[in-house]
């Protein structure tokens, strides 16, 4: 079989993938307007927190709770891998206050009539993230 696998470096829209990542990063900082523009209507989240507990929930039914919460987060950007119009941000979400009570998110995206938009987010609470946590 003949490997067609290209390498994860080709990402030809990475500033334009991570632009869309941060909106939702600064969503956190009362911008509900930014996470509206950043994920699909119909964006679902899979996330299981530092006691193991799995909670899923409409993305959109967390937008207001998110803008309320002012947390001081930081993106950190681990890896983005496009392939055409779909691609994946394994991303750091680091709180500024309390390290140890980050999350280490997997966003795919999708290319939606020329615009980016996240449409799933799967989580895990930083301890639960081994090497990916915040150092």
């Amino acid at each position: 079989m003949e490997n067609s696998i290209k390498s994860i470096d080709q990402t030809p829209e990475y500033d334009e993938i991570v632009s869309v990542v941060q909106l939702y990063v600064e969503g956190f900082q009362g911008g509900i307007d930014k996470l509206k523009e950043a994920f699909h209507e119909d964006a679902w989240i899979l996330a299981i927190a530092a006691d193991g507990v799995l909670s899923k929930d409409l993305i959109s039914g967390r937008f207001e709770r998110w803008a309320a919460s002012h947390r001081p987060v930081k993106g950190r950007v681990i890896q983005v891998t496009q392939a055409g119009e779909v691609a994946s941000v394994l991303l750091g979400f680091d709180n500024m206050e309390d390290l140890a009570d980050s999350w280490v998110d997997v966003l795919t995206l999708l290319k939606l009539d020329g615009t980016w938009k996240i449409t799933h987010k799967s989580a895990v609470h930083s301890s639960r993230a081994a090497w990916a946590k915040p150092q």
